[in-house]
């Protein structure tokens, strides 16, 4: 064997070696999530004002608003809170549930435009999204608003971040038979309704049951699992940067727990609520993991209620929660080394 032979074994060695240590640099497996910090009593509970909301409450915020959506709400679907002064009193409720015109009927997500200080309201009923201006619907409760875009149930989103009407980043759901389906993330054309699958799918993982964020000053894309403990972080273009494998990982097989629910971006921190619960129990989740942009653990707040759903409010400097337990509704107040 000559000296270019050895040369060229050499460089191959070398290049498998590189290759196979990336590979484990995207592939983090993480079996001790064990420092915790209790904060339970930090939670302070939001004055509802008598308001009175069903037990199935989903949060959003736009511009000056908090906004809760009440899906079991026999009269009107949405409630106002004002978040200027991080008191969130009760400003006013609106859009009647019916199947009328400016009724909503089967009530799903709302999208946020806080360049035009609006909301996207999904009818899973009449399959449309409508437009709602914050202004008008504050001086009418109930509006009559304009179709945004007609929704096809093939494959459609069932969340999404709003960017401008050609781009947002969406959970897409795609019927597979009478009863069952999956989901996928992606982008989607609200003009056009087209859907681009993000580039990457974990190949172990056939029933996908996500939540996503996405941070746009980051470049970074999270795609949380409910049946799998992974979370998989990727560009805006959906190129894997790593998979994150909590103790539960079973190599794409599901087993009966529950793992993550909601996941938020505070800056270049990954906030994800989390159960590890049966899933024939409650699997609502009791605290919040804390990553950073790269993946890697860094700490378990223990909330001590169960949440049902959790926001971010960057104004205020606040996770907002939506509970199934003693208290309805609550928020925590952020700081830097809470989350170091």
């Amino acid at each position: 064997m000559n000296r270019i032979e050895h040369l060229n074994i050499f460089i191959l060695l070398l290049l498998l070696f590189f290759s196979c240590t990336n590979n484990g640099s995207v592939e983090k497996h993480q079996n001790n999530r064990d420092n915790i910090v209790t904060v339970k009593e930090e939670i302070k509970e939001i004055d509802m004002d008598d308001v009175m909301i069903g037990s199935i409450a989903r949060l959003s915020i736009v511009n000056n608003f908090l906004i809760i959506k009440d899906s079991k709400s026999l009269d009107l679907l949405v409630h106002l809170f004002d978040r200027k002064n991080a008191a969130y009193k009760y400003i006013s409720s609106a859009i009647p549930r019916g199947q009328g015109p400016g009724e909503i009927a089967n009530i799903g997500y709302i999208g946020v435009n806080s360049k035009k200080n609006e909301i996207y309201v999904s009818d899973h009923g009449k399959l449309k999204i409508f437009t709602y201006p914050i202004d008008s619907i504050l001086y009418n409760p109930y509006y009559v608003p304009e179709v945004k875009i007609e929704l096809n149930n093939i494959q459609f989103p069932s969340e999404y971040l709003y960017i401008n009407d050609t781009l947002c980043y969406a959970r897409i759901i795609e019927p597979t038979g009478n009863v069952g389906h999956n989901e996928a993330a992606g982008k989607w054309n609200m003009q056009t309704g087209e859907v681009v699958k993000m580039k990457y799918t974990h190949p172990k993982v056939r029933t996908k049951r996500i939540n996503i964020a996405v941070s746009i000053e980051h470049e970074t894309f999270v795609e949380c699992y409910a049946n799998h403990d992974l979370m998989t972080i990727m560009d805006l273009d959906g190129n894997k940067k790593c998979n994150v494998y909590g103790s539960n990982w079973n190599d794409g097989k599901i087993i009966q727990i529950y793992h993550f629910q909601n996941v938020v971006f505070k800056g270049d921190k990954i906030i994800a609520s989390y159960s590890g619960r049966d899933m024939h129990g409650n699997t609502f989740p009791d605290k919040l993991l804390v990553f950073n942009i790269n993946g890697d653990y860094i700490k378990t707040l223990d909330i001590g209620y169960k949440i049902l759903d959790f926001c971010y409010d960057e104004r205020n400097e606040r996770l907002l929660f939506a509970f199934d337990d003693m208290i309805q509704f609550g928020y925590l107040a952020l700081n830097e080394s809470m989350l170091e």
